[in-house]
């Protein structure tokens, strides 16, 4: 039985990966320090023979017994909110986390996938995205902390490819939704379904006419498994090309949940990018993968979910930060 490694696994997106790797017929083992995940993302795994989960940071020293096929570096936060707050921790998870990480790869000649982001290319100066841009990034604007730790965390593991062989993959995840996510983190989806489940206004940074390009969990899951066992070890970006504005959104949004409420504008936050949209001829092309979950199927699905939530989770503690993050 092939065994993999997954860090961040309690997390939205890496424990949409534990499921699959597990409906595979690997040996997953779950890492997480619980900073930002939620365990019970996870908890119905725990009944099971071949998963295992560690309450560990990754930014301490990684030791695990027995042999090791495969590593998904997966915890990193990932929503303003969260990189704000914990800035440093944000750094660390991306250089001391990925160092670790790549240590381990190396010692147990395990073959790595590390999470990078579209967030590497900063407010880009190219439309659409390609994987051979270098991005427009201010490394000491607030974004910085989120920007400059993929970046690095890029850099380390292509000097660990080529100095001492290991075996890399490095994907570009855009915008991401699905099940799992936590609402007002700071990102759009959880953040205007929360505000139009809880009767609240919908918020919009800026103007609206900036963009974001969509993709379904199940897809994103999907993009990663392929990239992990193809032989290609330059970035790939994995996403949904198809570009909407956000003030477009928004009223797909009102139609979708049918509130009543208006939508409310405040300042864009400082470098927060314009446009967003995925190039992924590279991912057709290595990998034969392209989204296929349109945005209306998957955002009806996320809606059942969020809808599905207690009224105490929807008022928890992510709300009072979206809150002051707003304001």
């Amino acid at each position: 039985m092939k065994r993999i490694l997954i860090t961040g696994a309690a997390g939205f997106l890496g424990s949409h990966l534990c499921d699959r790797f597990i409906a595979e017929g690997y040996s997953v083992i779950g890492m997480d320090n619980l900073i930002t995940g939620d365990l019970k993302n996870i908890e119905h795994l725990f009944k099971l023979q071949n998963f295992e989960f560690y309450h560990h940071d990754v930014t301490k020293f990684v030791h695990l017994p027995g042999h090791l096929d495969y590593i998904l570096h997966f915890a990193s936060p990932a929503s303003p909110i969260d990189y704000l707050k914990i800035p440093i921790q944000t750094l660390k998870v991306g250089s001391l986390g990925t160092h670790n990480l790549l240590g381990l790869a190396r010692v147990k000649k395990a073959r790595i996938l590390i999470a990078s982001t579209s967030e590497i290319y900063g407010d880009p100066l190219v439309h659409p995205q390609t994987e051979d841009y270098y991005g427009n990034v201010n490394t000491i604007g607030p974004r910085g902390v989120y920007d400059e730790a993929k970046r690095f965390q890029e850099s380390i593991t292509m000097a660990y490819h080529t100095f001492h062989g290991v075996e890399t993959r490095i994907v570009r995840i855009f915008n991401t939704y699905g099940p799992r996510m936590r609402l007002n983190d700071g990102r759009v989806i959880p953040a205007f379904i929360g505000q139009a489940l809880r009767g609240e206004d919908l918020t919009i940074f800026g103007d609206g006419s900036q963009t974001r390009s969509f993709c379904y969990v199940t897809d994103q899951v999907e993009g990663i498994y392929r990239l992990l066992h193809s032989d290609y070890s330059q970035p790939v970006n994995v996403g949904n090309p198809n570009e909407i504005t956000i003030k477009d959104f928004a009223d797909e949004i009102i139609k979708l949940t049918g509130t009543t409420q208006k939508v409310v504008y405040y300042p864009l936050p400082i470098n927060d990018p314009m446009q967003r949209q995925p190039d992924t001829t590279r991912a057709k092309e290595i990998l034969g993968w392209e989204a296929k979950v349109s945005r209306e199927e998957g955002m009806k699905l996320t809606y059942e979910y969020f809808k599905s939530l207690s009224s105490e989770e929807l008022l928890k503690e992510d709300h009072k930060n979206f809150k002051s993050y707003i304001h």
